[in-house]
């Protein structure tokens, strides 16, 4: 157990075997495993007054079984990486339903539990099976659960058994939840913010989970609360000088995986907060001590794993101030993959304000104005209110004369070899500033949500993205210097500012000292 105030929780995996065991002793390969795999996932903001329903999750991803597209999508790594063991090592895989919605307001109660049982009565009608992969997400709440992953894989643990090996992927912007720990054998989490690893993790789920069931390794949990809310980018110091150590510690010492539970910030649920994951096999003390020196690490690194936020006019001045090269802004308080409506006119309205030209912005999600463009035709010169719907946080809209320069039906960006679709979209000119205006709404992930509509945003002195970091895997390629913003909008990054009534205390910032007695 950990010290002092530090609290550390331990889960210990020993599988009992409800069904005959088999004769692991011939050749492995002629004894192929069953695998079941599915996924169901959102992240839930539950300030967001979107709710999450049917069509939410039919417009994102929803495919039935022997529907899912011959390529990897980020939330269902995992049946992926079965699909590649199927070919390589003769598993038999046997396909659940998928279904993954954009982030927004919780999900209805029933469509929860409809997509929720259709799995489960898939997983049901598919047993015996020796191990269940799952892709979730980790941040999804429906009304009346705080924890739907938890409830799904405790589900899953009730009908398998516990001599079935389940793991499950999950994003690391989660709330890594007790009730999970105790039903899933191993949980992974992408290691990368922005997820560039995603299919790298599905992979490293199948090699435990398989190793497992082969009892070659008895995984057991260490967990470590870091009492803290946090964001932890990746791509800059000294957030990636720590991702790099712990993927070196895996694989030696009998340390099988280390995860960092970010936590999403924008959820207000009991079990919120950043967290360590450490997995060792059969070794609790050495697990429990690395998880809590890693945590303790952290918490000492809270002030500098995030980036420094500027204000709209000082990033603006910034930009505007360099003769060459392109600067990218990004506006993560209306981030579409964090439950924001992307339709905030903040920084669009104070550019405008200012004369900027050669600069360029985007997605604002309004489907209405897109419609407004298809009607008119490209090079087409009308006036036209856009973005500023949804609410205060959206700001006011854009009255403008406008030249609709591009329209593209079905528009899709590239993100780190998956296809991100932002449905119908068009490139309208605010004198002198691109526009991008989308029908689905997504976040900015990669250039060509920009170039796709003849946009070249490496010929922009500027360029405004609306997200928090998942662009910076694409964008970064082009960019001379990245600066972000803290513009008013539906996810602020002061945390201070989130109306938290209900994750457990003491939690930083909103307790200086977390730790005190």
């Amino acid at each position: 157990m950990a010290t002092g105030a530090y609290r550390m929780l331990a889960f210990a995996t020993r599988p009992r075997l409800p069904y005959p065991p088999r004769l692991l002793h011939l050749d492995e390969r002629l004894l192929p495993m069953k695998c079941f795999t599915a996924t169901l996932g959102t992240e839930t903001n539950t300030f967001s007054p979107m709710l999450t329903g049917r069509e939410s999750y039919e417009g994102h991803f929803l495919v039935r079984p022997g529907e899912h597209p011959d390529r990897p999508v980020q939330c269902t790594a995992p049946l992926w990486a079965a699909r590649r063991r199927a070919a390589s090592k003769g598993w038999q895989v046997v396909e659940g339903t998928c279904a993954f919605a954009a982030p927004a307001g919780m999900t209805v109660r029933k469509v929860y539990e409809e997509l929720r049982d259709e799995i489960l009565g898939q997983l049901r009608a598919a047993m015996p099976v020796d191990i269940v992969l799952m892709g979730m997400h980790g941040a999804m709440v429906a009304e009346g659960y705080d924890d739907c992953e938890g409830d799904m894989l405790a589900r899953i643990r009730a009908i398998v058994g516990p001599g079935v090996v389940v793991g499950v992927e999950l994003d690391p912007h989660c709330h890594l939840t007790a009730q999970r720990l105790a039903a899933a054998d191993i949980v992974i989490l992408y290691k990368e913010f922005p997820h560039t690893d995603f299919m790298e993790r599905g992979e490293e789920l199948a090699d435990l989970v398989e190793a497992t069931y082969l009892k070659k390794v008895k995984p057991v949990k260490s967990v470590f609360d870091c009492r803290m809310i946090n964001s932890f980018p990746t791509s800059r110091q000294p957030m990636r000088g720590f991702v790099d150590r712990i993927k070196a510690m895996e694989g030696k010492d009998g340390i099988l995986s280390i995860s960092v539970a970010h936590c999403f910030p924008y959820a207000d649920v009991p079990e919120l907060g950043t967290k360590i994951l450490v997995i060792t096999d059969d070794r609790p003390e050495q697990g429990a001590a690395l998880a809590e020196r890693l945590g303790r690490e952290l918490w000492d690194l809270r002030d500098q794993v995030r980036p420094p936020f500027l204000s709209i006019d000082e990033a603006l001045d910034k930009g505007a101030a360099r003769n060459r090269g392109t600067v990218v802004i990004a506006d993560p308080a209306d981030n579409a993959g964090g439950g924001a409506p992307s339709d905030s006119t903040f920084i669009l309205r104070r550019m405008i304000e200012r004369k900027m030209t050669d600069a360029a912005l985007g997605p604002i999600w309004d489907p209405v104005a897109v419609r407004m463009c298809f009607n008119a035709g490209e090079g087409t010169r009308f006036a036209l209110r856009f973005g500023g719907k949804m609410g205060p946080t959206s700001g006011d809209p854009i009255d403008a004369t406008v030249t609709v320069t591009r329209l593209a039906r079905d528009h899709t960006q590239f993100y780190c070899g998956t296809v991100v679709p932002v449905g119908d979209a068009a490139a309208i000119d605010v004198d002198g500033i691109a526009v991008v205006l989308v029908t689905q709404r997504q976040q900015a992930k990669g250039t060509d949500l920009f170039s796709g509509l003849g946009v070249d945003p490496t010929q922009r002195r500027i360029v405004v993205v609306k997200s928090t970091n998942h662009f910076y895997a694409e964008f970064g390629k082009i960019a001379d210097e990245v600066l972000y913003v803290d513009a008013p909008g539906a996810i602020p990054r002061d945390f201070l500012k989130v109306p938290y009534t209900r994750i457990q205390r003491p939690k930083w910032p909103l307790d200086p000292d977390p730790w005190a007695a």
